[in-house]
């Protein structure tokens, strides 16, 4: 047992000695220079960090973005031109959303919209503006037999496909609703949308669809989503199986987008993330401290419209152009969320808490003319 003492206080001596000498390395000139060799070579803590820098979002000139892709107005141009934009929403709960989004498209600059809608929403979208071309084509599961739902289902995917090759993009789930028969009809005209490239814009109960199919759009550069937060949170238990982590939102939207194949999402937020796997970039330009329901609509009419006129803007392969990016996806979430942001900050400047989405769209017009004069 006394052998056994003495035995144990020598190796806590040697530890002793070990630790003593480990620390007069430390404060010595050779150490520090050990450590500055290893910086130097690429190692140690420093390396991660700058990786982490690397991963930060980049606040994008957004204002400069909104000028390079709006089309000049000229008298050369026709009808259609400016872009056409088609939203698929709206039933017998939700008459709103659909609305908000097609007008806010009229609002932004683009030259015709469409609503796609079911027959008992159809009338209240009608009345809610004639500038909007609404088909009442959609159907519910409360008015189809189930014998007659495959007729039934490939009737409206043949109304909406009369069309399809006619929209410069598609907006997808303002007012859609969750019932069953309704979604899988949805389902089908994002295939078809695919087919025929139509680039597609969704929001609102169309991300409750795909975050439950996410092959509907993975895979498919043109696809844009554009989560809340509690959407967001869905996607990422859904793609990624793991929780939101704010403290690496940049690293972890980027992840989401790469998973899902390339498709941009637009992460709404106090400052929105754009991410389409690849790069990150942050919106964070004006704003409002009013969050009243509907924005989100504004937002993805704002989008659409903005996306289209990318697209023309990269295929007429403008040599002065200053962009670097050549994603429209990108591009159209970047113009769409800085064009939204600043008219809600002008509606609010105005209305402050009585603020309304029908405020926040009537400054559409005057917030893209005080950044891109139509003159």
């Amino acid at each position: 047992m006394v052998l056994m003492k003495h035995v144990m206080s020598s190796q806590q001596l040697s530890l002793l000695s070990y630790a003593n000498n480990c620390m007069l390395m430390a404060s010595s000139s050779v150490y520090r220079r050990q450590q500055f060799l290893i910086r130097s070579l690429g190692g140690g803590i420093d390396h991660s960090r700058n990786m982490q820098q690397d991963l930060r979002s980049v606040e994008v000139d957004a204002e400069s973005v909104i000028r390079s892709i709006t089309p000049a107005l000229d008298l050369t141009r026709h009808k259609g031109q400016a872009g056409k934009i088609a939203v698929i929403g709206g039933c017998r709960e939700y008459t709103g959303a659909p609305y908000f989004a097609a007008i806010s498209a009229l609002k932004i600059g683009a030259d015709l919209s469409h609503v796609f809608c079911t027959k008992d929403a159809a009338p209240v979208i009608k009345s809610y503006s004639p500038e909007l071309i609404v088909h009442p084509v959609l159907e519910e599961s409360y008015s189809v037999r189930e014998e007659d739902k495959k007729f039934i289902s490939s009737k409206v995917l043949a109304e909406v496909d009369k069309w399809m090759e006619r929209f410069d993009c598609l907006v997808i789930g303002p007012g859609l609703g969750r019932d069953p028969f309704l979604l899988d009809c949805v389902s089908e005209i994002i295939r078809h949308a695919r087919q025929t490239n139509v680039p597609i814009v969704i929001d609102g109960d169309g991300l409750f669809l795909v975050t439950n199919n996410i092959d509907l759009v993975s895979g498919y550069a043109l696809a844009v989503l554009t989560p809340n937060v509690n959407e967001y949170k869905r996607l990422v238990e859904k793609v990624l199986s793991s929780e939101v982590n704010d403290a690496d939102a940049t690293q972890q939207v980027l992840s989401l987008a790469k998973k899902i194949g390339g498709v941009t999402i637009l992460k709404k937020g106090k400052s929105d993330l754009i991410s389409d796997g690849d790069t990150v970039k942050s919106v964070s330009i004006y704003g409002s401290p009013r969050r009243c329901g509907g924005q989100g609509d504004i937002l993805s009419g704002s989008v659409a419209v903005f996306l289209s006129w990318a697209r023309q803007h990269i295929k007429a392969a403008d040599p002065n152009s200053n962009l670097s990016c050549k994603n429209p996806a990108v591009l159209g979430c970047i113009a769409g969320s800085a064009m939204m942001r600043k008219a809600a900050s002008v509606a609010f400047s105005h209305k402050k808490r009585s603020t309304i989405t029908g405020d926040i769209i009537e400054f559409l017009g005057k917030s893209l003319e005080d950044i891109c004069p139509a003159t």
